[in-house]
């Protein structure tokens, strides 16, 4: 097994768990499975048609760098426009006035996913992350992200990189204070893990989310209930990168050879 290490990172991103398309469009606290697995459903060409259970022994972990705010977006779609150029209806025919909707999205957050599975399978896709077929989003195609997006592939112990390695980074100024324990300046960062951590680390916090993709079909989306383990863990003071830092540290880390 090896894992690869994504940073999602951008204005905004948006990782809805719902299947169907209501009038309020939400966004879950973190990315959900179906969304990382659309996104590299796409890197990698796949159409919505195929099955995206064949990525069923991928397993995540999300590093949550920064929660991001909570936005609303006041959203219409063909006002103003002949019967016929209105939004399509699911019997083929057209809504006649505007579709109004308020979707949600998460403005200026940061995670760090490390995606682990079987060696061909990680060097596979990759490879198509390296080289996308479709361009990466942030769970909405308007939701694109900033660079470095592929930070390293080939990794053999992704907590150990999530916990020591990879720069932080920092909130806005005061939002994260360190603290001092057992002699040296920490930061308290949430993790959100598909099994519980092996060596226990802090407390556990069971939560479940409704975002196991079944079926990308556009007529016959289907999710499954996904259960998760969420820790809020002391990493080191010296990962935390200031803003005018940050990217230059992003960047000498993703070009180090891996060790």
């Amino acid at each position: 097994m090896t894992s690869l290490l994504l940073r999602l990172a951008g204005p905004l991103q948006s990782w809805g768990e719902r299947a169907a398309f209501p009038a309020v469009r939400d966004t879950a606290s973190f990315p959900t499975r179906s969304g990382l697995i659309g996104l590299i459903s796409a890197a990698e060409g796949r159409g919505r048609e195929e099955d995206p259970r064949d990525y069923a022994t991928l397993d995540f972990t999300v590093r949550v760098d920064r929660p991001g705010v909570l936005l609303s977006d006041y959203h219409t779609v063909g006002g103003g426009y002949p019967r016929n150029r209105t939004a399509a209806t699911a019997g083929g025919g057209n809504k006649g006035a505007a579709v109004i909707t308020r979707r949600h999205y998460l403005a200026d957050a940061v995670f760090v996913v490390a995606v682990t599975g079987a060696d061909d399978e990680i060097d596979r896709i990759g490879a198509a992350l390296e080289s996308p077929h479709w361009a990466p989003h942030l769970g909405r195609r308007s939701c694109a992200p900033d660079e470095p997006f592929l930070l390293r592939t080939g990794i053999d112990d992704p907590d150990a990189e999530l916990r020591t390695r990879v720069p932080l980074s920092s909130p806005h100024r005061g939002d994260r204070q360190p603290v001092r324990r057992n002699g040296t300046d920490t930061v308290r960062v949430d993790f959100l893990r598909e099994r519980p951590p092996a060596d226990g680390s802090g407390s556990v916090v069971n939560l479940s989310a409704q975002d196991m993709p079944v079926s990308f079909a556009p007529q016959g989306r289907i999710h499954g209930k996904r259960h998760l383990y969420r820790t809020t863990e002391d990493l080191p003071q010296s990962l935390l990168a200031e803003p005018a830092d940050l990217h230059r540290r992003l960047i000498d880390y993703a070009l180090e050879a891996t060790p």
